[in-house]
C-alpha cells in the first residue's frame, strides 16, 4: 500500500532533498512551502507523486485546512517531517520581539500546530511516525544565535514529551539534529569560517542533505525507536 508523507518546507535544502529521494521510493509526498514558489513548482512538474501546499503552518486553522485536504485525498498521513525553518544571527540585545517572534512561529510553533492536526489521524489509525528536523544547536545553543537555539531545544522536548504520550499509539516520534549541513542556510559564512568549522569535526567535512535523508529512511523504516535526538554531525558535537 503506498504510504503518504507531509514534508512542511519540502521545496528547498534538506526538505527538498528528502522530497526527491522519497519520491523516488515512491510515497506520495505532500510539500508545505512559503516563498519557495519556484522550486515546489519545479518538483510538483518533475515527480507525479509530489503535491504542493502553500502555508503558513503557524495559523491553526493553515494547519487544520491543510491536513483536510491530504486526508480528502489520500485518505492518511502515515509520515509527517517538521523540517520548514529559518535562522536568525545577532546579538541576543539586539534581537527585536518581532524577529523573535518570527522565529518562533516558523521553528517551534508551527511544528505546534502541523502535529497536533495530524496527530488526530495518526491516533485513529494506531499508526504513524514523525520526525522533526532540529539542530546542534537545539543541543548545545549557540552564541548569536539565540531565538533559532531555543527554538530547536522546544522541538527536541516536543519531540521527547510526545514520544512518550504517543507511543501507546503506535507512533513514533524522533527528532535529527544535523551538525552544519551545505544548505543555503550557511550562505552567510564565509570560505574561512567554513574550513575552520571542518577543521573542528573529526569527518573533515561538513553535512550532506543526503546524510539527514539517510537518518530519516531508517527512522522511517525502524519499527522500535522513538523519543530520540539523533545529532547527524560528523561527530562535531558529541
Amino acid at each position: 500500500m503506498e504510504k503518504t508523507v507531509l514534508i512542511t518546507g519540502g521545496a528547498t535544502g534538506i526538505g527538498g532533498c528528502l522530497t526527491e529521494n522519497l519520491a523516488d521510493l515512491g510515497y506520495n509526498v505532500i510539500i508545505t512551502y512559503n516563498k519557495s514558489e519556484k522550486e515546489a513548482t519545479m518538483l510538483n512538474e518533475k515527480y507525479k507523486n509530489v503535491d504542493i501546499y502553500k502555508a503558513n503552518l503557524s495559523v491553526i486553522d493553515e494547519a487544520s485546512n491543510l491536513v483536510k485536504y491530504i486526508l480528502d485525498k489520500y485518505n492518511k498521513i502515515d509520515i509527517l517531517i517538521n523540517n520548514a525553518g529559518i535562522d536568525y544571527v545577532g546579538l541576543f540585545t539586539e534581537t527585536s520581539y518581532e524577529k523573535w517572534k518570527e522565529i518562533m512561529d516558523v521553528n517551534l510553533n508551527s511544528v505546534f500546530c502541523i502535529t497536533k492536526e495530524v496527530c488526530k489521524n495518526m491516533i485513529s489509525n494506531k499508526s504513524g511516525c514523525i520526525i522533526n528536523i532540529s539542530s546542534v544547536w537545539g543541543i548545545v545553543g549557540a552564541s548569536c544565535e539565540v531565538a533559532y537555539s531555543v527554538s530547536k531545544a522546544g522541538i527536541d522536548a516536543m519531540t521527547k514529551s510526545l514520544a512518550k504520550e504517543l507511543g501507546p499509539s503506535n507512533i513514533r516520534v524522533n527528532s535529527i539534529a544535523p551538525g552544519i549541513i551545505d544548505t543555503k542556510m550557511n550562505d552567510n559564512l564565509t570560505k574561512d569560517e567554513i574550513k575552520q568549522i571542518i577543521e573542528e569535526i573529526p569527518l573533515k567535512r561538513i553535512g550532506r542533505t543526503a546524510d539527514v535523508y539517510n537518518v530519516v529512511k531508517w527512522l522511517i523504516e525502524d519499527e522500535y525507536t522513538t523519543g530520540q535526538i539523533i545529532s547527524t554531525n560528523g561527530g562535531w558535537v558529541i
